[in-house]
């Protein structure tokens, strides 16, 4: 109780902070929302709008009530160290008290765990860009909302408070985005593989590199159409539309405002997806993983399994999925699906926790062996057994929410865990103590 009483009186703080703060230096704004993709579609298009602005971002997934004030006030996340609590608040009340030099533009991930978390924030915070990535069937912590459509309405309230002269960037190619559309004046620019959309992207491959026979994955490439014009992207160390909808959303942010196309491309050279986001790590045995372990929903490990499926490779294709969290009455069912997609999918299935055993039911009912199927309670012994069957040309994906640790799973099987803390989500202090 003390605890949480003790956080409200922080938050109060660092958001009074927050306001002073943006009404002193008037930086625009980039909010970034939707269930699934905001951090990927943040960084992409910080790699863009740093090429041309002094630019801030939310650090790692800082999306929260207290998490954006910490952004904007350039402060580090305290955990439980209430001297680094104490230092920010000084360190707010110096940008308020004197002139510093000061971004141009914020980009801030929002997000929602809870009803209201949205709606708080937007009672104070009014965006010049407001990007929607993507509304899914089954959201991520849908336990905690009255439906599926009560999350979805929650992601949208920034839209409504978008400045006059605002701009809202959607994703095409999801009707619940798009419907947002009907819900404000702003400017609206579009982004999607959907024909219509102000940037469509269109001939999306995998990209290879080596010799003849034993070529590995290095990325992914497209082309964006617009106004007559097809320029190619490449983005390399990743897998999946989910990076391509994040580099589409950066270039129609950036067209939005005028920026250079050909450079806003170019920018993109430089754009690393976070960890835990669909990135190539390499294996033991020449093996390689597909890590997406920062987080799970449905759609999202529909999106990673699609990606493993489009692959070419001379070995087997593994999925080790771990529980899907906050999914509240639709858990029992939704693990089965996506046993089910898995099972048509892969040749070896490995879960991880006692909700991915529906997972397991599903493959097998999708017909998998259930000798090509194994289950365990926790990640590291998941791992552990992916590294003993592992062979020259296998890709594992791996995946679970955030509190499955499916990054250990990782650490077990890529080749260089020494790594670690470079490549892999939630390599923190304060995480390593969980």
């Amino acid at each position: 109780m003390l605890k949480q009483i003790l956080k409200y009186i922080l938050t109060a703080i660092l958001t009074a902070e927050a306001k002073l703060v943006l009404r002193k230096y008037k930086p625009r704004i980039i909010a970034v929302t939707g269930s699934v993709g905001k951090t990927g579609t943040k960084d992409a298009v910080y790699a863009v709008f740093s090429k041309f602005f002094f630019v801030r971002r939310s650090e790692k997934s800082f999306n929260s009530e207290i998490g954006i004030p910490l952004t904007i006030l350039g402060c580090d996340n305290g955990w439980n160290n209430p001297l680094i609590w104490f230092r920010n608040i000084l360190d707010g009340l110096s940008l308020i008290v004197n002139r510093k030099l000061y971004p141009e533009w914020l980009v801030l991930e929002v997000g929602s765990d809870h009803p209201g978390d949205i709606k708080r924030i937007a009672e104070w915070l009014s965006a010049d860009i407001n990007i929607i990535t993507a509304f899914p069937r089954i959201p991520v912590h849908v336990e905690f909302f009255s439906s599926p459509q009560a999350v979805n309405e929650e992601d949208a309230l920034l839209a409504r408070a978008l400045k006059p002269d605002g701009f809202l960037i959607l994703n095409q190619d999801d009707p619940e985005v798009l419907a947002v559309k009907g819900k404000t004046k702003a400017r609206v620019v579009t982004y999607g593989f959907a024909d219509g959309s102000t940037l469509v992207g269109s001939h999306p491959l995998v990209l290879y590199e080596g010799e003849s026979g034993n070529e590995q994955p290095i990325g992914v490439t497209f082309k964006v159409d617009y106004e007559g014009n097809s320029i190619p992207v490449r983005l390399r160390g990743v897998l999946g539309r989910n990076p391509m909808y994040s580099a589409l959303a950066a270039l129609a942010t950036g067209k939005a405002i005028g920026l250079n196309m050909i450079t806003t491309i170019e920018s993109l050279a430089s754009y690393e997806t976070p960890p835990g986001r669909l990135r190539l790590i390499p294996g033991v045995k020449n093996s390689l993983i597909i890590d997406d372990t920062y987080n799970a929903s449905p759609i999202a490990v529909e999106t990673a399994l699609s990606a493993l499926l489009e692959l070419a490779t001379r070995g087997r294709k593994i999925a080790v999925l771990g529980d899907m969290l906050e999914l509240g009455k639709y858990s029992v069912e939704e693990h089965k699906r996506i046993g089910e997609i898995a099972g048509k999918m892969c040749g070896i299935l490995i879960t991880v926790g006692i909700r991915a055993r529906g997972i397991a039911e599903g493959a097998l009912i999708a017909g998998m062996d259930e000798n090509n199927i194994f289950q365990f309670e926790n990640s590291r012994e998941a791992g552990k057994h992916l590294e003993g069957i592992l062979r020259a040309g296998d890709v594992a994906l791996l995946k679970g929410s955030q509190s499955i640790r499916m990054e250990r799973a990782v650490e077990e099987a890529m080749l260089h865990p020494e790594d670690k803390e470079k490549l892999l989500c939630r390599q923190d202090e304060e995480w390593s103590k969980r």
